[in-house]
C-alpha cells in the first residue's frame, strides 16, 4: 500500500523525469530562436513566421533525435514505479 510520502515522491520523480526530457528540446528552441532574432535585428527583417517555423522545425527534429533517450528515461521510470507499488 502506498502512503503519502511515496506519493509525493512519486510525482516529485515524474516532475523531475519531465523536466529532464523537456529541457534539450526546448533549449534547441531557444537557441534557434536566439539565432533568428540575432539575424533578424542585424537585417532588420521583422517577420514573425521567419522566427516561428524554423523553431519549431528545429524542435521536432530534436524531439525525433532524442526519441531513443526519452523511451528509456520512461521505462526506467515506469520500472521504478512498478518496483514501488509491489
Amino acid at each position: 500500500m502506498l502512503d503519502d510520502a511515496s506519493g509525493v515522491e512519486m510525482v516529485r520523480q515524474a516532475l523531475i523525469i519531465t523536466l529532464k526530457i523537456a529541457a534539450p528540446i526546448l533549449l534547441a528552441g531557444i537557441i534557434v530562436g536566439f539565432i533568428i532574432s540575432l539575424l533578424q535585428s542585424v537585417t532588420s527583417i521583422q517577420d514573425q513566421t521567419l522566427s516561428f517555423v524554423p523553431k519549431i522545425v528545429v524542435m521536432i527534429l530534436a524531439a525525433v533525435v532524442l526519441i531513443p533517450w526519452i523511451a528509456i528515461r520512461l521505462s526506467e521510470y515506469a520500472s521504478e514505479l512498478f518496483k514501488l507499488s509491489n
